[in-house]
């Protein structure tokens, strides 16, 4: 999911339940608490997203990784110094 522009994205109006505590100092701290929302929604999605990524490519990412334990990179970048 591709996180768009906030000025390019509709709005509507929802429901959500959030900790009196919370909304008293984003009140008093003079903060939008839409905005506030909206910004822990799209960390978690970014978070989600991440995570999912990882799950569905942890085969891959641990054959890969494997390969160059046994074989060794392909090409050796100068900097690295040899083991």
């Amino acid at each position: 999911m591709q996180i768009h522009n906030e000025e390019a994205s509709r709005r509507r109006p929802v429901n959500l339940t959030i900790r009196e505590d919370l909304l008293k100092e984003a009140k008093e701290l003079n903060l939008n608490a839409s905005k506030a929302a909206e910004s822990g929604i799209i960390v978690a999605i970014q978070k989600a997203q991440e995570d999912l990524w990882l799950e569905q490519n942890k085969k891959a990412i641990e054959s890969y990784n494997r390969d160059i334990e046994e074989r060794g990179l392909l090409l050796k970048p100068s900097w690295l110094k040899d083991k």
